[in-house]
C-alpha cells in the first residue's frame, strides 16, 4: 500500500513542479494569480471548497489534489475533457491504462486535426482516464465579443458574490462562457461524427449508458458538461498536480484495487506519443523531470477560437440553437396549468417512471435523453422539455444539497439542448432508441411491458424529416451541415 499523501508531499517540494503549477493559475506569481480560486482535496471525497490562490503552498504541503477555477479575472478559459468511461468496471482505466488510451486514440487524433484546421494549439494534458485541452481567449478581442453575443440567451446571469474573494461573475463574462459552451457543443458534434466510425466503442457527448462491449458497458465521453453549470462552480485539475480521483472513489472501486495503484500525476503531453506520458503519469520522479522542461501555462488562442466561432455561426447547429432559445420556459406560477398537465399515461412506462421518480433518475443524462426523445416525438418544443425537467428539479423531491450553488434551469437547458441538437442535425439518428438497447444498457426499469420504443423512434424521425420538428415554422436549415 502506497502512502499517496506522503509521496505527493515529497513530489510537490520540487521547485520545478511548484513553478509549473503556479503557471497554470495565471499571472506572474501566486499573489497575482488570475484564477478566482483554487481547490485542494485529499483522499477523502472531494468537496471542491473554494480557496484563495495564496493557499496553494498549504495544499501542496498537504499532498493534496489541486484544481483551479475556470472562472478567471482576465480571460475566458476554454476547456475540453475526453475520457474513457466504464459503467460496470470503473477501475478499468487505472488497471489497464494502455488499452483505455488506445481506445481513445481515434478521438484524440480527430481533435488534434480539428484544432489544427481552426488554428488552435491548446495545452494538452493527460489524466488517469483521458485527455484534457485548455486555452484562453482574450477578454479584449472580437472573438470574446462574439461569444458574448452568441451566449446572451443561454447565459446564467447572477449578481451573487462568491467566495473566496467575494466577487460576482460579470454579465459579460457569463454570456461569453455560455457562448463558448454553444461553440464547444458544435466542436463536440464534429468530433463525434468523425471519430465514431473509427472507434471500437461508442463515442458520445457526456457519459451516457451504452450497451455492453468487450469489457462491460464502456464508452468514450466527450465531456462538455462543465458548460451546463454556472461558471463560478466549475474547476479543472492543475497540470503536475496529483490525480487523487481513484482514492476519492475508493468506496466504488474497492480498497484492494486502489491500494495497489501507483501514484498518478496530471501531466502535459510532451510530444505526440501518449504511451510515454502515461508512464510519466505513474512516476512522480519522471513527472518532476518533465516539469523542468515543459510549461503548464494556458496558451492564448484567440485567433484560432475566432476561426472556430466563424464556422459555428454558419452551421446548422447554430440555427438549431437560435430556434431552441426562441421559446422560454413556462414560469413557475404557470406549471400547474402547463407542464403538470402532461398525461403520463400516454408516455412509455420507462419515461413515465423517470418523471415519477426524478430523484435520482432525472439526474442521469441517459434518462434526460430518453425523455427528450419521447417528447420530441410528441411534438414538444425542446425548450419546453427543458422547462418540464426544470419544474421537477425545482420541486421538493428530497434533493438535499444537490442544487446548492448550481442552477436547475441551466442544467435542464443544457442536457435537453445537447440531446435534441444531436438528433435535429442528424448526428444522432436514434438507432438505439428501442427496448432491446435499453435492456442491454441497463436503463430499462420495467421488465416486459406492452410498449415499444421503436414507435417513438419512427415518429420522431418522421417529424424531423418532414420538417415538423419546429411546428412547421422551421425550414430544415439545421438538417444539412454546411461545413464537413
Amino acid at each position: 500500500m502506497n502512502d499517496i499523501t506522503g509521496i505527493l508531499r515529497s513530489y510537490y517540494r520540487q521547485p520545478a513542479v511548484r513553478q509549473r503549477i503556479g503557471e497554470f493559475l495565471g499571472g506572474d506569481c501566486i499573489a497575482n494569480a488570475t484564477c478566482q480560486y483554487i481547490t485542494a482535496d485529499g483522499t477523502a471525497r472531494a468537496d471542491r471548497k473554494p480557496l484563495p490562490p495564496e493557499d496553494l503552498p498549504l495544499g501542496l504541503e498537504g499532498g493534496l489534489d489541486i484544481c483551479r477555477s475556470l472562472w478567471d479575472r482576465e480571460a475566458l478559459i476554454a476547456h475540453l475533457d475526453v475520457e474513457y468511461v466504464n459503467f460496470d468496471f470503473a477501475a478499468e482505466p487505472y488497471l489497464d491504462p494502455d488499452r483505455a488510451f488506445e481506445l481513445q486514440e481515434p478521438v484524440a487524433r480527430t481533435i488534434d486535426s480539428l484544432f489544427q484546421q481552426a488554428g488552435i494549439c491548446p495545452l494538452h494534458v493527460l489524466s488517469g482516464r483521458g485527455h484534457h485541452y485548455a486555452w484562453s481567449i482574450s477578454a479584449r478581442s472580437s472573438a470574446f465579443d462574439s461569444l458574448v453575443a452568441i451566449g446572451n440567451a443561454a447565459a446564467f446571469k447572477d449578481t451573487t458574490s462568491y467566495p473566496p474573494r467575494g466577487c460576482a461573475v460579470s454579465p459579460v463574462m457569463a454570456c461569453a462562457f455560455a457562448g463558448l459552451g454553444l461553440v464547444m457543443e458544435f466542436f463536440a458534434h464534429k468530433v463525434k461524427k468523425l471519430a465514431s466510425p473509427l472507434c471500437e466503442i461508442p463515442v458520445d457527448l457526456t457519459a451516457v449508458e451504452v450497451g455492453p462491449s468487450a469489457r462491460g458497458r464502456e464508452m468514450i465521453s466527450i465531456d462538455i458538461s462543465e458548460y451546463g453549470d454556472p461558471l463560478h462552480t466549475r474547476t479543472v485539475r492543475v497540470p503536475f498536480s496529483g490525480y487523487l480521483k481513484p482514492w476519492q472513489q475508493k468506496g466504488m472501486l474497492g480498497d484492494h484495487i486502489v491500494n495497489s495503484l501507483d501514484p498518478l500525476i496530471f501531466v502535459p503531453l510532451a510530444g505526440q506519443k501518449w504511451q510515454i506520458d502515461t508512464h510519466r503519469m505513474r512516476s512522480p520522479a519522471m513527472a518532476s523531470e518533465l516539469a523542468e522542461t515543459t510549461s503548464a501555462k494556458i496558451p492564448e488562442q484567440t485567433d484560432g477560437t475566432r476561426n472556430l466561432i466563424d464556422t459555428y455561426t454558419v452551421s446548422s447547429l447554430r440555427t438549431f440553437h437560435e430556434w431552441f432559445y426562441s421559446e422560454d420556459h413556462e414560469t413557475p406560477e404557470n406549471w400547474r396549468r402547463t407542464y403538470d398537465r402532461l398525461d403520463g399515461t400516454s408516455l412509455p412506462p420507462c419515461a413515465r417512471h423517470v418523471l415519477a421518480c426524478p430523484n435520482d433518475l432525472l439526474l442521469r443524462p441517459c434518462n434526460m435523453r430518453l425523455l427528450t426523445h419521447v417528447l420530441l416525438a410528441r411534438g414538444w418544443h425542446p425548450r419546453h422539455i427543458a422547462g418540464l425537467i426544470r419544474s421537477k428539479f425545482e420541486r421538493d423531491y428530497g434533493w438535499g444539497e444537490q442544487w446548492v450553488g448550481y442552477d436547475p434551469s441551466t442544467r435542464a437547458d443544457f442536457y435537453t439542448r445537447i440531446f435534441a441538437g444531436l438528433f435535429a442535425v442528424g448526428v444522432d439518428d436514434l438507432v438505439d432508441l428501442n427496448c432491446r438497447s435499453a435492456h442491454e444498457k441497463g436503463t430499462c426499469p420495467m421488465g416486459p411491458c406492452s410498449d415499444n420504443l421503436e414507435h417513438i423512434q419512427k415518429l420522431a424521425r418522421e417529424i424531423r424529416d418532414d420538417d415538423k420538428l419546429a411546428g412547421g415554422d422551421f425550414h430544415g436549415m439545421f438538417l444539412q451541415e454546411k461545413h464537413s
